[in-house]
């Protein structure tokens, strides 16, 4: 009877394996590993930074998640938030095909949203 290893995240473990690295055709890398040992994994899929050394080591770090910030005001093309480290933001997108008209756009929405947020100071 084989012996399964319960893996948490509470505890390092070492599991062998085999990884294969390689590159894309649009030249993004990839690594598989291939786990040798019976285990029952916690599963998680994030964001992380991979570091590949000279020596064929591997070292990944999960990168902590995005905290998206909630809008205040909000216009068509545009809106105005507040960030975690206390500062405002201010995102407007247009389609590329729209262009001849950003700059009313942008000048009309930005407008509408300063009219906002003076109402609110007041």
């Amino acid at each position: 009877m084989e012996t399964k290893i319960l893996v948490t995240t509470k505890r390092q473990v070492t599991l062998e394996g085999m990884m294969t690295l390689g590159m894309l055709d649009n030249g993004l890398h990839t690594a598989d590993f291939e786990c040798c040992d019976e285990a029952v994994m916690e599963q998680f899929s994030g964001r992380c930074k991979v570091q590949l050394m000279r020596d064929g080591n591997m070292y990944i770090t999960e990168l902590p998640k995005r905290v998206k910030n909630k809008p205040i005001f909000r216009e068509d093309n545009c809106s105005l938030s507040k960030g975690q480290n206390g500062k405002y933001y201010f995102m407007f997108t247009l389609d590329e095909e729209l262009v001849q008209q950003l700059p009313q756009k942008l000048i009309t929405q930005a407008s509408e949203i300063a009219q906002k947020v003076i109402r609110e100071l007041l």
